[in-house]
C-alpha cells in the first residue's frame, strides 16, 4: 500500500509538472520574447513529450493506444494551424466539444468507450479480449461502462466551459490560469472515473465468482475406480 501511495504522489507530481508548472513557466516567461502564439505553442511541448513517455511506458496498444496517439496528432495539428493565441484555444474547445460529441454518439449506441479502455487493460493482464468484451456485456456490468461515458460527457462539457468563461472575461492573458483551473478540474474527474473503475472490478469479481460456483455445481462427482 505504500508503494503504491507513493507510486500516485509520484504520477500526480509528474502531471503537475508536465501539465500545469512547465506549461505555465513557458507561457509566462515566453510571451515578451516569443509572443503569445510560439509562446502558447512551445507551452503544449511537456505535456506531449510526457503524454509520449506514458505511452510507451505503460505499453498501451489497441483502442486506447489508437486514441491516445490520434488525438495528441489532431491536437498538435489544430495548433500549428490555428495561426494566433486565441484562436488556438477556441479551436481547441471545438475540438474537445467534438470529442464530446463523438462521446455521446457512443453513448447512443450503446459502445461506450470506457468498456474498450477496459478490455485493452485485461487484455494487458493477459486475458483475451472475446472474453472481456463479453464479460463486460453482460448486464449489470455494461450499465457502469456507460455511466463513465456519461462522465466523459460532463468531463468536456465543463472543460469547454472553464476555457470560455476565462476567454471571454479575461482574454488570452487567463491561458496560465486555464492550465491550473483544467488541470485542478482534470483530477477531480479522473478520481471519479478510477473510483468507478475500482467499483466495476469488484463486481466483475462477484460476477465470475458465482460463475464459477455455478459451474462447480454441475461438475459431476469423480467416479471412483474400484480397487
Amino acid at each position: 500500500m505504500a508503494n503504491n501511495s507513493q507510486s500516485n504522489k509520484y504520477l500526480i507530481f509528474l502531471e503537475l509538472l508536465f501539465y500545469a508548472a512547465l506549461p505555465y513557466a513557458i507561457w509566462k516567461f515566453g510571451r515578451e520574447p516569443f509572443g503569445d502564439y510560439a509562446a502558447m505553442l512551445l507551452s503544449t511541448v511537456p505535456g506531449i513529450i510526457y503524454t509520449v513517455y506514458r505511452f510507451a511506458k505503460d505499453r498501451q496498444f489497441n483502442v486506447t493506444g489508437l486514441f491516445i496517439l490520434g488525438s495528441m496528432l489532431i491536437g498538435t495539428t489544430v495548433d500549428l494551424l490555428s495561426g494566433s493565441a486565441e484562436q488556438m484555444i477556441w479551436n481547441n474547445v471545438y475540438l474537445g466539444l467534438f470529442y464530446t460529441f463523438l462521446y455521446v454518439i457512443l453513448f447512443i449506441i450503446k459502445k461506450p468507450f470506457p468498456l474498450y479502455v477496459a478490455i485493452d487493460f485485461a487484455y494487458l493482464q493477459g486475458y483475451a479480449r472475446k472474453d472481456s468484451k463479453a464479460l463486460f456485456f453482460q448486464k449489470g456490468i455494461f450499465e457502469w461502462f456507460q455511466l463513465i461515458q456519461i462522465v466523459f460527457i460532463i468531463r468536456g462539457l465543463v472543460m469547454a466551459g472553464i476555457t470560455v468563461f476565462l476567454l471571454q472575461k479575461y482574454g488570452i492573458d487567463s491561458y496560465g490560469d486555464m492550465l491550473i483551473y483544467k488541470r485542478i478540474a482534470s483530477w477531480l474527474f479522473s478520481g471519479i472515473v478510477m473510483g468507478m473503475f475500482f467499483y466495476i472490478n469488484v463486481i466483475v469479481q462477484n460476477y465470475t465468482n458465482r460463475v464459477q460456483e455455478k459451474n462447480d455445481e454441475k461438475l459431476p462427482e469423480p467416479e471412483v475406480m474400484a480397487k
